[in-house]
């Protein structure tokens, strides 16, 4: 553990005698003891030597200066991640005490302090290279688990396998969970955020991913998770330019009611998570009208050679029109739909192009895509020539929300 920690050096140099009539003391205040934890083993070879002496209950530690060193070594963890109520920045001091006539109280006679910032918690881009990959196995999608391991193992990548009796009925393991990581000029290791979500994966981050180099953070929705609380709702750009600021890592995009009144939010105490950590300046994104209300089911990110070295695939009704009119015209109009796919009608070409309620819907979904795609130009610093039009189509109606009529951007 002591190599995960940042040292506090303390330094001492002068005359030993000073130490017969003063005294060194570390100590933090009430507001940052519960946030970090301090050890120190003196010159103790090894690391049952070192002991907790500062933080939680302990607000001091009296520093005894060697004879013969003129360093003390301290080693610092943070507890807590930066938060609404929690600027990330600890600040340690040590205080040299003159002792007075005995049954006097000590003299302070200096004071230095120490200032650290907790490493935020970072989300990583689709677009990297993947280094392992999850996937739940349930009766009914052997061959889905085993097409995926399979490009997994081509792809180089360590596969993990959540087996039945872990997800519980729950296949959905991008919804519970968010891979990231924190980093600091010593040290760099994977954090899993766990949503609020909480169904059948609830457990599964804490008792298989959480372990001695692999971090784990989580928040509640105390005001009862929606469906924007799950992480399908939770992106992240490669790294962008926009209105003259550089994001190196990219900014985090999440789904919302915005713009307009009313409808779900991801929770408060989510968003002020995001937001908090400082790095991915989060961006906001309609994502409402959808029934489910994920960002990740009308958009992605795929690396590219060129330009800025990816793309923006946005979900285009209006793409998919334009490609049925060019099949029609081509003489595929009575071409059948959807074939494959379970429990979904399938009507001809020239059929879904008569639907006028559904090409009204779609105008509908088109509109709210749109809408989103100007934000997205915006905040992420895009020209149209780095945004991929898919073509896709939605059903359903202004209450419940649109579901993908064929598999969708996931």
């Amino acid at each position: 553990d002591l190599k995960d920690m940042s040292q506090l050096v303390l330094r001492t140099r002068g005359p030993r005698a000073i130490f017969a009539s003063h005294r060194l003391v570390l100590h933090v205040g009430y507001g940052d003891a519960d946030k970090l934890g301090v050890f120190y083993g003196g010159s103790g070879p090894s690391m049952e030597d070192y002991k907790h002496v500062l933080g939680g209950q302990k607000l001091a530690y009296a520093v005894k200066p060697s004879r013969h060193h003129e360093e003390n070594v301290f080693y610092v963890e943070a507890l807590s991640f930066p938060d609404a109520a929690f600027d990330g920045l600890l600040s340690l001091h040590v205080t040299l005490l003159e002792s007075a006539e005995k049954g006097l109280l000590e003299t302070p006679v200096f004071t230095d302090t120490v200032v650290f910032r907790v490493a935020p918690w970072i989300m990583t881009p689709n677009t990297l290279a993947p280094a392992e990959v999850y996937v739940c196995s349930l009766a009914d999608n052997q061959e889905f688990v085993v097409a995926v391991s399979a490009l997994a193992q081509r792809a180089g990548c360590a596969v993990t396998v959540c087996p039945l009796l872990e997800n519980r009925h729950d296949r959905w393991i991008q919804d519970e969970i968010e891979f990231g990581y924190v980093q600091a000029p010593h040290k760099t290791f994977p954090v899993v955020f766990d949503s609020p979500r909480d169904r059948g994966l609830k457990d599964f981050p804490v008792k298989r991913i959480l372990g001695p180099d692999f971090g784990y953070v989580a928040r509640e929705a105390p005001e009862g998770a929606s469906g924007l609380d799950s992480f399908g709702n939770l992106e992240v750009s490669p790294p962008v330019t926009a209105q003259g600021k550089d994001f190196p890592l990219g900014r985090i995009l999440v789904g919302s009611s915005f713009p307009r009144f009313g409808g779900r939010r991801m929770a408060k105490a989510v968003r002020d998570f995001l937001v908090a950590q400082r790095v991915q300046a989060p961006v906001e994104l309609f994502s409402d009208w959808l029934a489910v209300g994920h960002v990740d089911e009308f958009l992605t990110f795929v690396p590219a050679p060129d330009r800025q070295g990816f793309r923006l695939l946005l979900a285009s009704p209006s793409a998919c029109y334009r490609l049925l009119k060019e099949k029609q015209e081509e003489g595929y109009g009575e071409a059948t739909m959807f074939e494959g796919l379970k429990g979904v009608a399938k009507p001809s070409v020239n059929a879904v192009l008569a639907d006028e309620a559904l090409r009204r819907f779609n105008a509908f979904a088109q509109s709210c895509i749109s809408w989103n795609r100007d934000v997205l130009k915006r905040e992420l610093g895009l020209a149209e020539r780095d945004i991929v039009d898919v073509p896709q189509l939605f059903q359903g109606d202004g209450q419940a929300g649109a579901r993908a009529l064929f598999p969708d951007m996931v």
